[in-house]
């Protein structure tokens, strides 16, 4: 089968293809021949070697597919079943294995190529909402690069629980798409203590949701109000320089928590119990904006649209 690979870090011509054998799956695991597959920074920082990795490797672990093969010991899946995880074995190919408890079964009537762009997203904006900062009516929030594919899941989802949702943009084309998802104000990053101080009255906002991460760190801290919270789960523009943290009590007593997805979904009951709600809000028109579908063999390419920030939405290779 066809699988894109590294073989050292570097920029996104590092990614490239190569045939492998099939794989077959062990005692308690599926195959999934993917239909798509979901492109997502953490592939960015593993293919630069932010993160380490062993060479050569196959990223990816987000993607939708059917099942085509049953390991030893399954059950609840068959072949033909229709599936989304995020703990595939190397997504970015035309398969790929993944532990059948870590497998949720794709509802009739959602496509796979949404639930492929929907699935991590999804269950971030999930955990980042009511649990990292347990939004509630009438809050004012703050959302970073409200356009990209976080951005406008946590736009729409906020605005269901009854936020108000500040956003930040690099474009007013991007600015207009996080107005449809429901934005009451988007602005230029550097409008944003403007916005803020508008939207509540100088007060500042009791949450930031920032996954740019470098460039937009001060102003995230800058535009909390006494006590607020500082959910960093990105870093786009680069990582955080260190700090002191003296600095969130001399502003207001501040929280920061950077969290991961791993940590909110690692009890597979947990997953499944996000991926219903995501279900939930696919049903009754959450909106997911899909950037475009690029070929498996252009990965390189999605990789540095993706990076350049010329993406919208969600960006998902396609075997």
């Amino acid at each position: 089968m066809r699988v894109i690979r590294f073989t050292e870090q570097g920029g996104p011509d590092v990614l490239r293809p190569a045939d492998v054998p099939e794989p077959e799956p062990g005692p308690g695991q599926v195959r999934v021949d993917l239909a798509a597959t979901g492109v997502n920074f953490v592939e960015v920082y593993q293919r630069e070697g932010r993160y380490r990795v062993p060479l050569p490797y196959v990223p990816g672990s987000e993607g939708a597919g059917t099942v085509s093969a049953v390991g030893e010991g399954v059950d609840g899946l068959r072949a033909g079943d229709r599936v989304v995880s995020l703990d595939l074995e190397g997504a970015y190919a035309e398969q790929a294995l993944v532990d059948a408890d870590r497998a949720v079964p794709v509802p009739t009537g959602v496509d796979l190529d949404v639930a492929a762009a929907a699935f991590l997203q999804g269950a971030t904006t999930h955990y980042l909402l009511t649990d990292a900062y347990p939004v509630r009516p009438g809050d004012v929030v703050l959302v970073h690069a409200a356009a990209g594919g976080m951005g406008l899941l946590l736009t729409q989802v906020a605005t269901r629980l009854g936020a108000k949702v500040v956003g930040t943009a690099s474009t007013p084309e991007k600015a207009e798409l996080a107005k449809e998802a429901g934005a009451v104000a988007v602005v230029p990053y550097a409008e944003v203590a403007t916005a803020v101080d508008e939207a509540t009255g100088g007060a500042g906002v009791p949450v930031v949701f920032d996954g740019v991460g470098r460039d937009t760190f001060d102003a995230s801290l800058k535009a909390l109000r006494r006590r607020g919270t500082l959910v960093l789960f990105g870093a786009s523009s680069g990582a955080v320089p260190p700090f002191d943290p003296m600095r969130l009590q001399h502003e207001g007593s501040l929280f920061l928590t950077r969290p991961a997805l791993g940590h909110y979904t690692a009890d597979p009951a947990e997953l499944r119990r996000r991926a219903q709600d995501l279900f939930g809000w696919l049903a009754d028109g959450l909106s997911v904006h899909v950037h475009d579908r690029y070929p498996l063999a252009e990965a390189g390419r999605a990789h540095a649209d993706l990076e350049a920030r010329r993406t919208t939405g969600k960006v998902l290779l396609v075997p």
